[in-house]
């Protein structure tokens, strides 16, 4: 897989990543076995970038991960994040809680470094200088190599470019959810030198044309708290997705290799990292580095989901209080 540069201190990755988050919360019932082998099937593709975080499951997903690169630590590049604490906890960008935080991820991964860590959610109540500085320290005492924030708003991606080098700035980035164009964050991860990872680059599952109603969601699908699939706002989605659709059609592709692809055409310095837990999905969502959109195509999908054109908000509330601070 073609690899890309992220950040100026050398990181370089596969154009598409693996959200390694859905294989053990909020999408379904969790299913080990087939998610360790969906990310050993990652890395036989090229794709050897798999993110998570200590909030998913608190910890559990980080065991899991570890599980899979376990006797091939070298093959793969992980990416973890520290401050999002779950069950109302709110979050937590204390120095002090940094390097707590660190230690458990070290080792709950069974690593002595981590390639890619930092802040999950930006603490309002801590300056991000702070927060920032204690994830340089981790990286001079060579205990993790490249740091990242995520959901931080351009304000504070530059506020935490004046306390050390940022490689990476994570936010929620899809055809319908395009807060880091119209926040500004894209243009400022540009002008800055930072690479971006995009995560839900298929709008949690339904730019794929294959949710059209509640009915494909099982019970314990979180994403039936999400606003974008109540069913006052489900129908006047599906209406968007024909696009796709037929634009996959002429490809020879599936519409979520076009809605990946679409992410990918946004800037060589954009890394979509779509989640799954199954090889079948995830070689479908890599085969997205095989589409090649026309400018009039990328133009056109841009229009279809112009910023506010899809029904209800893409976080419930009280999420959203903390995204793009």
């Amino acid at each position: 897989m073609k690899q890309v540069k992220l950040g100026k201190q050398g990181l370089t990755v596969p154009a598409i990543g693996l959200g390694c988050m859905g294989m053990s919360i909020s999408y379904g019932t969790p299913d080990d076995a087939e998610s360790i082998a969906t990310m050993h099937r990652a890395l036989d593709l090229g794709c050897n970038l798999l993110v998570t975080s200590d909030a998913y499951g608190n910890g559990v997903n980080e065991e899991l991960v570890a599980k899979a690169i376990a006797g091939r630590r070298r093959d793969y590049l992980v990416c973890t994040k520290f401050g999002n604490l779950m069950g109302g906890g709110g979050v937590n960008g204390r120095p002090e809680y940094a390097v707590e935080a660190c230690e458990k991820s070290l080792k709950r991964l069974g690593v002595d470094e981590i390639d890619i860590y930092g802040l999950h959610r930006v603490d309002p109540a801590v300056p991000i200088e702070e927060t920032v500085g204690a994830m340089a320290r981790l990286q001079e005492q060579g205990k993790v190599r490249y740091l990242v924030i995520s959901e931080a708003g351009p304000e504070t991606l530059r506020r935490a470019m004046t306390a050390a080098t940022i490689d990476v700035c994570e936010t929620e980035y899809s055809l319908w959810s395009r807060d880091a164009e119209t926040g500004g964050l894209l243009a400022a991860c540009r002008e800055l030198g930072v690479g971006y990872m995009a995560y839900a680059p298929l709008g949690r599952g339904f730019l794929s044309a294959k949710i059209k109603s509640l009915d494909d969601l099982i019970e314990k699908d979180r994403r039936r708290q999400h606003p974008r699939y109540l069913p006052e706002n489900i129908e006047k989605n599906v209406a968007l997705l024909a696009p796709i659709e037929r634009i996959a059609a002429a490809h020879g592709a599936t519409p979520a290799q076009v809605a990946i692809a679409w992410v990918m055409a946004q800037g060589d310095f954009i890394v979509p990292i779509p989640g799954t837990k199954r090889r079948t999905y995830l070689e479908e969502n890599l085969g997205a580095a095989n589409v090649t959109l026309s400018a009039a195509e990328v133009a056109e999908l841009a229009e279809v989901f112009k910023p506010g054109a899809a029904a209800g908000t893409r976080y419930p509330d009280a999420q959203l209080k903390g995204v793009m601070v």
